[in-house]
C-alpha cells in the first residue's frame, strides 16, 4: 500500500487531502506543493492583502501541525516535473511511488505576447510572491496602467487607487467582466471606477511597451495611443495546467475533463479545481464549463475524496464568487451563460442593486452589488429548486424572499 498522492497544495488540493481523513480513509497521503509557503488562501491577494489590511500570517489555510496530526505529509517548495503509472518525479529528482493520484494543480496566469512585456515594472498576480512584489512596487509613485478589466485588474486598481496612483484600465472587449456579468453590471463598474478616479479604455488593445534602462516606462495601445507608465499589471486571465495529465495521456481540450465525480479517464485519477472542464453544473446539454472560483475547488475537491474513498458523493452545491473593488462588494450565484433576460433591483445609481440572469424563463444566475441580501435568496432558491419567475422578481415594492415560489 503506497498511498495517495496530490499534486498541487491549493485549495482543492489541500481539502481533497483532509476530505479523505474524513471520510475515515487511512492510506498514506502526500501533498505536494511547488511554492515554499504552507498552502495559504489565494483570493486575498488582489484584495486584504494587496492593500495591506491582511497579514502573511493570516493567509495560511491549516497549520503544519494540522497536518501531521492527520498522517498528510506535506512537502512544499518541491515541484513534481513527470508522472507515471505509479510513479511521480521531482524537480529534485525524487521518486515518489502512489496508488492513487489527485491533480490538483490549479491555473497559471496568461502572458502579455507583445514587444516589452518582459521589461521590469510588468507584474502578473497569481500566487503570493507575485503579491509581495506588486505590494512593494505599488507603495511607489507613478502612473499605473492595468492591462484586462476582469476581477484581479480591476480589484488591484482600486488598491492602486487606495494608494493614490493614477490608474488606467486598458480592455481590448467592449465591457468589464464581459466573461461574468450582465452588460448593466459592467456598466455600473466602468461608471463606478471612474467615479473614484480610474480612467476606463474599452475595445482597446495593447500593442507594445517601452522602456529607459529595461524599465517599463510606456504602453502602446491599438490605434496609435501611448500611456505613461510606472507600473503595468497584466490580468488577462489563467490557463490550466494541463501539462501533467497530458503526460499521463489524457486529451485536456481546454482543462482536465472530469465526470460529476471528479474521476479522469484513467482509473483512480482524480482532478479537481482551476484545473478541471467539468459537466456543466445544471445539465440541460451545455457544454461543460471550467468555473474558477473558491467554492467551486473547495466543493469537487470533497467530491474527489469520495470518489477514492468510494463513499457517497456530496450534494451538488451552487456556484458562487465574490469580488471586492473599492467599497463595491460584487456576490455572484450560479452560472450566467446564455441567458436571455436579465432582471435589475435596487438603483445602480445608489451603488447598490442585484442582476438576475433568466433563460427561458427559468431564473440562472445573480449578480449583486452591495445587496447581500437578494444574493442570499437567489444562491437559496437555486440551490432547492424554489422558482422565482421573472414577473414576480420585477416587483421591486417587495422582498426578494416574499417573492419565491416553494
Amino acid at each position: 500500500m503506497t498511498g495517495t498522492l496530490v499534486v498541487g497544495a491549493g485549495q482543492a488540493g489541500v481539502q481533497l487531502a483532509v476530505s479523505l481523513r474524513e471520510s475515515g480513509d487511512t492510506m498514506p497521503i502526500t501533498l505536494m506543493g511547488a511554492e515554499p509557503q504552507l498552502p495559504y488562501q489565494r483570493p486575498p491577494l488582489s484584495k486584504g492583502y494587496l492593500s495591506g489590511d491582511t497579514d502573511a500570517d493570516r493567509l495560511a489555510l491549516r497549520t503544519s501541525a494540522f497536518y501531521a496530526d492527520r498522517g498528510i505529509e506535506l512537502v512544499t517548495g518541491e515541484r513534481i516535473t513527470g508522472l507515471d503509472t505509479g510513479r511521480a518525479v521531482t524537480d529534485r529528482g525524487r521518486e515518489i511511488a502512489f496508488d492513487r493520484l489527485g491533480l490538483t494543480v490549479g491555473a497559471r496566469v496568461r502572458r502579455l505576447r507583445v514587444p516589452g512585456a518582459a521589461l521590469d515594472g510588468v507584474h502578473h498576480l497569481r500566487d503570493l510572491a507575485d503579491a509581495d512584489r506588486l505590494r512593494a512596487a505599488l507603495a511607489g509613485t507613478g502612473p499605473v496602467v492595468v492591462v484586462g478589466g476582469g476581477f484581479i485588474g480591476l480589484e488591484a486598481a482600486s488598491v492602486a487607487r487606495a494608494h493614490g496612483r493614477p490608474v488606467t484600465v486598458v480592455e481590448a472587449t467592449d465591457r468589464l467582466l464581459g466573461r461574468a456579468v450582465a452588460p448593466v453590471v459592467s456598466a455600473f463598474y466602468a461608471a463606478a471606477h471612474a467615479r473614484r478616479g480610474v480612467r476606463v479604455l474599452l475595445d482597446t488593445g495593447v500593442t507594445a511597451l517601452d522602456g529607459t534602462a529595461g524599465r517599463v516606462r510606456s504602453v502602446h495601445l491599438t490605434g496609435g495611443g501611448e500611456l505613461p507608465a510606472a507600473l503595468v499589471l497584466v490580468g488577462i486571465g489563467v490557463e490550466p495546467r494541463t501539462e501533467l495529465a497530458t503526460g499521463l495521456g489524457l486529451a485536456c481540450p481546454g482543462g482536465i475533463p472530469v465526470d460529476l465525480d471528479a474521476r479522469t479517464a484513467l482509473p483512480s485519477v482524480v482532478a479537481a479545481g482551476d484545473c478541471t472542464l467539468q459537466p456543466h453544473p445544471t445539465g440541460g446539454g451545455h457544454a461543460p464549463v471550467r468555473v474558477e472560483s473558491v467554492q467551486n475547488a473547495v466543493h469537487q475537491a470533497t467530491v474527489a475524496a469520495a470518489t477514492l474513498a468510494g463513499v457517497a458523493r456530496p450534494a451538488p452545491e451552487v456556484p458562487w464568487f465574490w469580488s471586492d473593488q473599492a467599497d463595491l462588494k460584487l456576490q455572484i450565484a450560479g452560472l450566467a451563460a446564455g441567458a436571455d433576460e436579465i432582471v435589475v433591483r435596487g438603483d445602480p445609481a445608489a451603488e447598490r442593486f442585484a442582476a438576475l440572469h433568466y433563460r427561458d424563463g427559468r431564473l440562472q444566475a445573480v449578480d449583486a452589488v452591495n445587496s447581500p441580501a437578494d444574493f442570499l435568496v437567489v444562491r437559496r432558491a437555486l440551490a432547492t429548486g424554489a422558482e422565482l419567475p421573472a414577473s414576480a422578481a420585477r416587483r421591486t415594492d417587495r422582498p426578494l424572499k416574499e417573492l419565491l415560489i416553494a
